[in-house]
């Protein structure tokens, strides 16, 4: 049998089906009747005044925009050299130092709102209150943001060829004068791009501002879910979401263009070497300094603000998880959405593993699918979590898709966002394989699943259990969805950090912080076991 033949064709399409299926009921149908209620099409929604309107955004707009630009700005004067410490030196404890790199951008961004406020909140270690002022924004997007930069640029860096440098110092250019003439335009397309999705990231970003703007502060995400939340304007919400789905778009294409632009940096093998003279070590212990005061501290401190009582240290806060007051914020006492945000994640990840493999050996391929289909699965990563779960909120709530009270639709919000990560950490490792084998076995009487079985996923269990890795963190810290859908009375952690957070009281307060620990480990754990799985010689992104 031809390996390009009918059954195979007929294969593909049949795995096409699944993904097809998944996201045009939880993407396409959520977000288009969305926008349809943006631009005033469909019914309106029941117990919404028709009129309500959006009043002078401009504000929330302006600053949405201005905060992503500055934020982008100092994450890369921040992180550049940070990229070049880890890509040109040879270092102790460097994967420790790698990994203490990665662990903020995996953890939710409710945690890092709450370390945040550990440090420089009410009571903060720092003694400063910064909570409530675009300062603590900035340094927090700085903070969730340095690993993005240093991963992508870094890994530029390590592989520039180190011969035209050299050639540079050889004709007498300075140390800056090289630097600037040779190594920063060999840079710039992995700046541009590590820049780009900084910008998209600050752009959209939601539980940051929520924990640490205040009422003073609101990207367009945040306005969203105050409009939804707070004012039951629907409508008002929906022209928001619609205003940021096209400018997210328009970002994306912008991104695109200049990227298609950019000519590749001539590449060799990495060869990183220890830091010699006074001069090399000195930067690298300025960037360890930076690296300790950015990223360390504020997890630290939000360890220790979970065991820092009234009454000195103790385990009071800890004990308060597993208590059910009837005074409490929470439906049930706070331990308890531990286990359903771990149920919700396990579900997730099985959900996205399955759709993402689908979907990969669907691309792997080359035909009509290929395009379009690449496209249409990459698109929840370019549309802001809050749009998703006000989309679920608005268009999943009548028959035959009235899923409000179904234990799924949490999981299947977040798998929507974990899905891309999948088929990219996926499908290099496909194409990689040599299609001799598989035309092989089906000479041989395979079937395209017994191919799958034989050939392809001894070679890809590794990238798969990464990817799924990968997956659980994303599903377990999700929130900007989460909100939206989850139930009042069955929270998953984030949200019940953020209800705790929201609300007056030292013990509040002590229970989010514990909480927040707990999912910062969790989502460390995952971080660890994904780079213990990931194949060797794989990129540092997924």
């Amino acid at each position: 049998m031809d390996a390009d033949g009918a059954p195979l064709k007929l294969y593909r399409w049949a795995l096409a089906g699944l993904p097809l299926a998944f996201l045009a009921i939880f993407f396409v149908y959520p977000v288009g009747t969305l926008i349809g209620l943006g631009l005033g099409l469909g019914d309106p929604i029941p117990g919404v005044p028709a009129g309500t309107g959006l009043g002078d955004v401009r504000g929330v707009l302006w600053f949405t925009v201005w905060q992503a630009v500055v934020s982008t700005v100092l994450t890369v004067a921040v992180a550049l050299p940070g990229a070049a410490m880890l890509a040109r030196f040879v270092l102790p404890g460097r994967a420790l130092i790698r990994a203490l790199v990665t662990v903020p951008f995996v953890l939710p961004t409710v945690v890092v709102g709450a370390a945040f406020l550990a440090l420089i909140g009410p009571d903060g270690l720092l003694g400063v209150e910064l909570d409530r002022t675009v300062w603590a924004i900035l340094a927090a997007h700085v903070f969730f943001n340095y690993a993005v930069v240093v991963r992508i640029v870094g890994s530029v860096w390590s592989q520039l060829d180190r011969r035209s440098v050299e050639a540079a110092r050889v004709l007498g250019a300075s140390r800056v004068s090289a630097f600037c003439r040779v190594t920063l335009p060999a840079l710039r397309p992995a700046i541009a791009a590590a820049s780009s999705v900084v910008f998209l990231f600050t752009f959209t970003s939601f539980g940051i501002v929520q924990i640490l703007g205040g009422p003073s502060y609101a990207t367009l995400e945040v306005e969203i879910y105050r409009r939804t939340v707070y004012l039951l304007d629907l409508s008002g919400a929906a022209v928001l979401s619609m205003v940021q789905f096209v400018a997210v778009a328009v970002l994306l294409a912008v991104d695109a263009v200049l990227t298609g632009r950019q000519r590749a940096a001539r590449l060799g093998t990495p060869s990183p070497r220890r830091p010699r003279g006074f001069g090399e070590w000195a930067f690298v212990g300025a960037n360890l300094v930076v690296l300790v005061g950015l990223l360390s501290t504020p997890l630290a401190v939000l360890v220790e603000r979970s065991f820092a009582t009234s009454d000195g240290y103790g385990l009071a806060y800890w004990r308060a998880l597993f208590s059910a007051d009837a005074s409490s914020v929470l439906p049930s006492p706070a331990w308890e959405t531990v286990g359903t945000s771990l149920r919700y994640a396990v579900i997730a990840t099985l959900l996205a593993v399955l759709i993402g493999v689908c979907a990969a050996v669907v691309l792997v391929r080359p035909g009509r699918l290929r395009g379009a289909f690449g496209l249409l699965l990459m698109l929840p990563l370019g549309t802001s979590a809050v749009t998703v779960g006000f989309g679920f909120l608005v268009a999943l709530d009548e028959p035959p898709l009235d899923l409000r009270d179904s234990a799924l639709l949490v999981p299947c919000a977040q798998a929507l966002v974990a899905v891309p990560f999948v088929v990219r950490a996926v499908l290099p490792v496909l194409r990689a394989i040599d299609n001799r084998l598989r035309e092989a076995a089906s000479v041989l009487g395979a079937s395209p699943a017994r191919v799958w079985w034989r050939v392809d996923l001894p070679l890809v269990w590794r990238s798969l259990a990464a990817a799924a890795g990968f997956a659980f963190a994303i599903s377990l810290g999700e929130f900007g969805a989460t909100v939206f859908i989850a139930r009042a009375d069955n929270p998953t952690v984030p949200v019940a950090i953020a209800q705790l957070l929201g609300r007056p009281g030292e013990v509040n307060a002590g229970q989010a912080m514990a909480l927040a620990t707990v999912l910062m480990v969790l989502c460390a754990v995952s971080l660890i076991v994904l780079d213990r799985l990931r194949p060797a010689g794989a990129g540092g992104e997924l």
